[in-house]
């Protein structure tokens, strides 16, 4: 089994899920979010947005490949560049850490390393670049899959809560930690990734 993990580029957007690609949950607030859909422009924003990250910033995201198809990826950049993070009630993230927005690996992919691999490989990045911890708002009270990760899922993959809320916690992961991580991480990976289907939904906080 050949599997790549490929840094997210605009060449590659379209290997993400089709309801992913023009899913602007976190790449714009609220309002200008809806209006991006009601004017049908949302998978436009999508590219503008990873194309001025990109340039600004550098490397956001993970596509995963196994034998050259495309059955993940992983979203992340500094809470500057996600205007959606103001939105909650337990904002700002940390300084010194990057904003997880979310992940997904297909179901039938799900089981052989490949979560593991893809958090691990984010860490390492984010560690050259001088980041210290992945921060993400979970959703306490989670039932169907949507644009955020469950937060009872993020605490069982090592993530603590650094601001408790009954709806959105903020929780962290040092990065450090996730480089010593072994497949007893495996099965609660699976679940976290898992969460994320291929149909978000935008929907008001």
């Amino acid at each position: 089994m050949g599997r790549r993990l490929v840094p997210l580029t605009l060449d590659n957007l379209p290997d993400l899920p089709k309801r992913c690609r023009s899913c602007v949950f976190w790449e714009l607030d609220p309002v200008s979010g809806q209006a991006a859909v009601k004017a049908g422009t949302p998978e436009l924003e999508k590219e503008a947005w990873i194309s001025a990250v990109l340039l600004e910033w550098g490397s956001c995201g993970r596509v995963v490949y196994v034998d050259d198809v495309p059955v993940g990826f992983v979203l992340y950049a500094p809470p500057a560049y996600v205007p959606r993070a103001t939105a909650f009630p337990t904002s700002p993230v940390s300084p010194d850490a990057v904003q997880l927005m979310t992940a997904w690996i297909m179901p039938g992919y799900q089981g052989q390393g490949l979560g593991r691999v893809m958090v691990q490989t984010v860490a390492k990045d984010l560690l050259r670049r001088g980041f210290k911890a992945i921060e993400a708002f979970g959703d306490a009270q989670w039932k169907e899959p949507a644009c955020m990760l469950p937060a009872d899922h993020l605490l069982a993959v090592g993530f603590k809560t650094v601001r408790p809320h009954p709806s959105y916690p903020r929780l962290r992961l040092e990065l450090r930690t996730t480089l010593s991580w072994k497949e007893d991480v495996e099965l609660a990976l699976d679940r976290l990734l898992g969460a994320v289907q291929k149909e978000p939904a935008l929907r008001p906080l």
